[in-house]
């Protein structure tokens, strides 16, 4: 049997390691909660490949969307604002460590 952390760990590493998870989940954190503030806000993402994630992401419920008058917005739920929290958290470890010479 799995324990608690293994479970938790295995969960969030299913996420992160999919490319362009981070990007996406930092934009919305940022204010872009609207399908074209997202694309224009991550370079060389794909119309196609931004679809998909954000797909995974709402069935994961690490984002909700939400259609008002014909327009979609996504928005963090607490497990995406939770990633965020780790993304940063590994953004300053990299800064703190690996320092380039």
């Amino acid at each position: 049997m799995k324990n608690k952390i293994f479970n938790g760990f295995e969960i969030v590493q299913d996420l992160i390691k999919l490319r362009w998870v981070p990007e996406i989940l930092k934009s919305i954190d940022l204010g872009n909660h609207r399908y074209s503030q997202i694309l224009r806000s991550i370079p060389y993402i794909s119309h196609t490949e931004l679809n998909r994630k954000l797909s995974t992401l709402v069935e994961k419920e690490v984002v909700s969307k939400t259609v008002v008058d014909n327009n979609t917005y996504y928005s963090l739920l607490d497990f995406g604002d939770d990633l965020v929290h780790i993304f940063n958290h590994l953004e300053d470890l990299e800064e703190k460590y690996c320092k380039t010479s």
